[in-house]
């Protein structure tokens, strides 16, 4: 049960999750709209992804547009080629500007970024996958995934936690937050990817689908991500979730599965501010 929605709209182009920055006002983390952009076609306006087809340079425009929102210089940002995957990795000053302003230079083969260095924007693209930001305050450290249906699972909230666990960061003091995702009703899959569900062998994950007949099932990704999470330890009630659906909301998102593929992409993004 979702009590408090997160992510407040802050200007037409982007949402914030301001439960976090209430804690932090140094953290800037949050989900960007359709709305408001330079773009044109299937992309209109407010498209991050330049991997589906749109012009580079109103994807480069509709960045730097929010780096100015953000007071965050496009020039810190890093973003990386997302394969499904379940590869995550630590990024430093040293990898700033990677897949900022062009696709080709972004971090190769990985959903997942995490650091806990300053000033560096951690951006993944979205069009129903579940975006899930991570949050550890006592050793500054900052993270985000992308998990679709394979990344989840794969269980890539987990490899994020793993890696946080080796660099001292307890369990409890980890936050989480689940953000604007397809919902269970627009989520239709198959035999296929219900078995490899089955295959996680985590209690709960069964209350996460319903069987709709004909092999078809409905599939509250969200969901599915928080019982993954609690399964690896992160308490309850350090989980915050979205009751954003990318597809039901179409005033404010894109969906690769409402739009039939011809669409554009949402950017996730976290950074910690600081001196």
């Amino acid at each position: 049960m979702i009590l408090k929605e997160p992510f407040q709209l802050k200007e037409d182009t982007y949402f914030l999750i301001q439960e976090w920055i209430d804690q932090n006002p140094n953290l800037v983390a949050g989900f960007t709209t359709k709305n408001d952009g330079f773009s044109s076609s299937f992309w209109e306006s407010n498209n991050f992804g330049f991997h589906v087809g749109d012009y580079k340079l109103d994807v480069v425009k509709n960045r730097e547009k929010l780096a100015n929102q953000l007071k965050i210089d496009v020039s810190s940002w890093v973003c990386c080629e997302q394969t499904h995957g379940k590869n995550v990795k630590q990024v430093s000053d040293l990898d700033k500007g990677l897949g900022s302003i062009d696709y080709d230079s972004s971090i190769t083969d990985t959903d997942g970024l995490y650091t806990k260095e300053k000033n560096i924007l951690l951006g993944l693209c979205f069009a129903d996958c579940v975006p899930i930001y991570f949050y550890e305050p006592n050793t500054n450290l900052i993270g985000i995934v992308h998990a679709g249906w394979k990344g989840t699972v794969l269980k890539i909230g987990n490899e994020l936690i793993d890696k946080w666990e080796e660099k001292g960061a307890k369990i409890d003091n980890i936050s989480v937050c689940i953000g604007p995702s397809i919902c269970n009703t627009c989520y239709i899959v198959d035999n296929n990817v219900i078995q490899r569900i089955k295959e996680l062998k985590i209690k709960e994950t069964d209350s996460c689908y319903v069987h709709k007949g004909n092999g078809q099932y409905s599939l509250d990704l969200k969901q599915l991500n928080k019982v993954i999470l609690r399964d690896r330890g992160i308490p309850e009630e350090n989980i915050l979730m979205s009751s954003y659906c990318s597809s039901c909301d179409h005033q404010y998102f894109y969906s690769h599965r409402r739009d039939g593929g011809k669409t554009g992409r949402m950017m996730a993004f976290i950074c910690l501010k600081g001196e």
